[in-house]
């Protein structure tokens, strides 16, 4: 029997969106406010759903107690109130954008989860925007 485990996480972060490449009237035509030059941040939610055999000795898919503490590990204590642009390797030169920040965010926990299980992740940066990797 195959069953899906989701854990939730918060934290927050700021970023600018901005291609040093461009002129300030062009990235503020492309990314709006994104492109504010004193950065803006992110109350982000985060969903960890977990797919897998339910191990016939646990009952479980996997302990959610080990979930919990990997995402605190690998993702909340890595972007909670960090500046992406300044804070982080992972966006030295990528744009933090939230497609490009989700799919770090999968690329950190399946590095990070027995192989065997299948992931998905679903980020929101604000209510009514959510960023999902792999893609449905």
């Amino acid at each position: 029997m195959r069953i899906s485990v989701i854990r939730k996480a918060h934290f927050n972060a700021a970023h600018r969106l901005y291609r040093p490449d461009w002129s300030d009237a062009r990235n503020r035509e492309v990314f709006g406010l994104c492109a504010n030059s004193n950065y803006h941040g992110h109350n982000y939610e985060l969903e960890v759903c977990v797919t897998g055999e339910v191990d016939p000795e646990t009952g479980m898919v996997i302990n959610l107690k080990e979930l919990k503490e990997i995402i605190y590990e690998k993702i909340e204590k890595r972007f909670d109130h960090k500046n992406l642009n300044l804070d982080t390797e992972e966006f030295k030169e990528l744009i933090p954008t939230s497609e490009h920040f989700c799919y770090i965010i999968w690329e950190i926990l399946r590095k990070a989860l027995p192989e065997h299980l299948d992931l998905h992740i679903r980020l929101y940066e604000t209510p009514r925007n959510f960023f999902e990797y792999p893609p449905r």
